[in-house]
Order: C-alpha cells, then structure tokens, then sequence
C-alpha cells in the first residue's frame, strides 16, 4: 500500500515507516510564534530549562497587536525582545514584517517536506506549500523549546477532488465556504486534508495558502497541495537551505475522497456565528453592512488586494460603511504600492491599515460596536470575535467584499464585473 504525502514526510523525520493513526515523537523544523510568546516565555520558565533547544529553529513574528495597543501588549512585546537576545534567536520578525502565515512563505521558511508546528491555529497555511503544518499549545510549544521534540499522531487523510474551472466573481474562499457549509466545521477533526484533483495545479500559491489557511476551520490536523513546478517557481530566491518534495502515492489509503466541480461553484457567504452556517450570496444579498474588512491571512495577498481593487475601480465606498484594507505582509504592501491596487483603494474611501492582526481577533483598529455587521475576508465569524458580541460577522471572498464595501449591503461581485 502506497503513502500519503503526511505519511511521507512524517516518516522522515521520525527515521521510519508510519501509517496513519501510529503516534510518533519527532524533531519538528520550525518552531512558530507571535505575541503570544509572551505568555509561552512564563510557561517555559516554569520548566526550568535556562536556554532554548534550538534557537535557530524558532521563528517570532510580533503581528497580532502591531503596534501595541496598550500598556499590556507594549510591556509584552518588550519581554519578548528580551528573551529573543537573550536566547540568541535569529529569526525574529518584529512589527514592521506582517502577519506571521505570510511571513514565514515570503521568507523562506515554509518548504515542501519540512515539519512546522506553531501556537497559532492557523498554522496549517504552510501545506500549501507541501509542509507538514499544524497549531499546537502555549504549553507544547514551550516544552517544544526546551527539549527541540514533540510527539504526533499520524492523521488519517480525506482528499479533496478538484475539477473544472472557477467561473468569474468565483474564487478559493468560496470553495472554502462551501466545503465547510457542505460537511461542518468538524468535518476534517484531526484529518490530513489533501487538495488534488485536475484543477488543483490551476490554483495560485496564494489561493493554496487561502485554502490550507481555512483547512483549520475544517478541523484539520494539517491541509495542503502537492508541491509542483508553481510551487518551486514561487519559492525560488526565498528558500533557506535544501527541502525534499514529497507527493501521495497513487496507491496511498485515503479515508475518504470528495469531488468537487468548480465550474458549478456560485460566491458563498458564512453567516453568523458559525463559519459552517454558510449560504449562496443570493440567499443574503441585501443584508446592510456598517464595515467591511479586506484582508488578513486568509485573503491579504496581492491577487486578493487587486480583485477588490477590480470592482473599486471608478467607485466609491458607500457613505454608511467603514472599508479597512490589510495588506497580509509589507512585501504585499510594497506590491500592491507598486501595481497601483492600493491606491485604487484608498481612491475609493478605503482605510489602509499596516499588515496585522488587528481587527480580525477584536484587538484594535477596527472593534464593532454592539448591533453592527461586518463582512470580512478573514476566517472565522464566532460570536464577538471582532468586538461586542452582539455585533455580526459574515465570511466572503475578497471581491464579494468590494461589491458589499460599494453597495452598503451584502451584494454579489459578479454584478461589479
């Protein structure tokens, strides 16, 4: 019986041949995390280890609170800087970098075959790369620091067929939400989701990263895509040091297989509180919005930034409503700067925020206020995630945000075209 793509690369790091539900304990090869080093740096004092295992093996990008937004999140960057020179870690990416899950592609550290865990449940973007990607604990990842091991259990792997081609207005958060409204947010619980089929070497590297990023809210272990010639394309000049490319054999067991047509996709909506109460936008087209918010991990890339900025062009944000705009890193910022999507945005009324967090975890820079609505192009919606908790939160592609931010009111992008 042949391997999966998780079988594979777990198996080479643990020295040996694995199947699916065996647990291991492995060396993992980046070790992820942003502020929340703060709180991991008190509970890796309490272990009584005085220096890290591996420093070259961690990777901090100061990003959820950037700047800090009060005393407490100041006074927790500062701790960080400290123990970052004391324990003599080289890869610290303060808060002029962005948002770690586009950091880490954009600086190399994110390769096929590679092993990552990270204290952020998003960590899974990196399959999109052919990594092995997944979220631990505050706790794990300081014992992780201290001893450079953490054991696994080898997940079984459901796989995803993709066929046919998106049609315009259409894109990979909307087959995110669909898959999600489909099957449940607990529909991949501790699974290895693998995107395949012959449409997936049609998808972007930013697309992947979209859909490895939202194999979170599916409750996967870790999602991605075989690496190909794109991938190795994109990586090209920002690859530190060798990986080894790894693919599921044609033979390989999976525990279920899906088949999707993206030809008969239509654009999605999540509506609140759940990101599995997902709906087609004609079912909530109409509903006013206060803000919209484009961006994030999810959907802050060049491509997501210029498919907004499409329908912006010529028009205006709607006077009711509140446009944030994140770029997900400063070499997004930069690109967008450059091909002229930015400032079509800010053209249209748009807030350019800098690359963070912000908003999207109810921080700063854009907290809603009891009763209002937002659409947004992050990833989850759960009851007061960004702010109040009577506030409402609904999930859409970067385009249907554009349409909404221009209408005042959910609309379908593929009347903006």
């Amino acid at each position: 019986m042949g391997k999966t793509l998780t079988e594979k690369v777990l198996g080479r790091k643990a020295g040996k041949d694995v199947q699916a539900g065996e647990v291991i304990t492995i060396s993992p090869d980046v070790i992820l995390s942003h502020d929340n080093s703060a709180a991991i740096i008190q509970e890796f004092r309490k272990l009584g280890v005085k220096k890290v295992r591996a420093p070259e093996k961690i990777v901090i990008v100061l990003d959820h609170i950037v700047p800090a937004s009060d005393e407490k999140y100041a006074q927790n960057h500062k701790s960080i800087r400290e123990f970052v020179a004391e324990q003599g870690i080289p890869n610290f990416f303060d808060i002029n970098a962005g948002i770690c899950h586009q950091v880490l592609p954009e600086q190399g550290f994110a390769l096929p075959g590679k092993v990552i865990v990270g204290s952020d449940s998003h960590t899974p973007s990196y399959g999109a790369l052919g990594a092995f990607a997944t979220g631990i604990g505050r706790t794990e990842t300081a014992c992780t620091w201290a001893t450079d091991e953490i054991w696994l259990r080898v997940p079984e792997t459901m796989r995803i067929d993709l066929s046919g081609r998106f049609r315009a207005g259409v894109f990979a958060k909307d087959l995110s939400l669909k898959l999600i409204g489909d099957h449940g947010a607990e529909m991949a619980n501790y699974r290895a989701v693998e995107f395949a089929g012959p449409a997936a070497g049609d998808f972007s590297v930013g697309a992947r990263l979209t859909l490895a990023n939202m194999s979170a809210e599916m409750g996967a272990k870790n999602g991605y895509f075989a690496p190909d010639a794109k991938t190795l394309k994109w990586l090209e000049g920002r690859a530190r040091g060798p990986f080894v490319v790894a693919s599921s054999d044609p033979d390989a067991r999976f525990e279920s297989i899906l088949a999707y047509d993206l030809d008969a996709l239509e654009p999605q909506v999540a509506c609140p509180h759940t990101v599995d109460n997902v709906k087609p936008i004609g079912a909530v087209a109409g509903k006013p919005v206060n803000q919209v918010l484009i961006g994030t991990c999810t959907n802050g890339r060049l491509e997501d930034l210029e498919a907004a900025a499409a329908i912006f062009k010529g028009r205006k944000v709607h006077s009711g409503v509140r446009c944030l705009v994140i770029p997900a890193s400063w070499e997004v910022y930069r690109e967008a700067l450059k091909s002229g999507a930015l400032a079509i945005l800010a053209d249209a009324g748009c807030v350019i925020l800098n690359s963070g967090c912000g908003p999207c975890l109810g921080a700063h820079e854009g907290i809603m206020a009891a009763g209002e609505i937002c659409l947004s192009t992050s990833n989850r919606n759960f009851r007061g995630r960004m702010g109040h908790r009577d506030s409402e939160i609904y999930l859409a592609s970067p385009a249907t945000a554009a349409a909404t931010a221009v209408a005042g009111k959910i609309a379908d992008p593929r009347e903006f075209a």
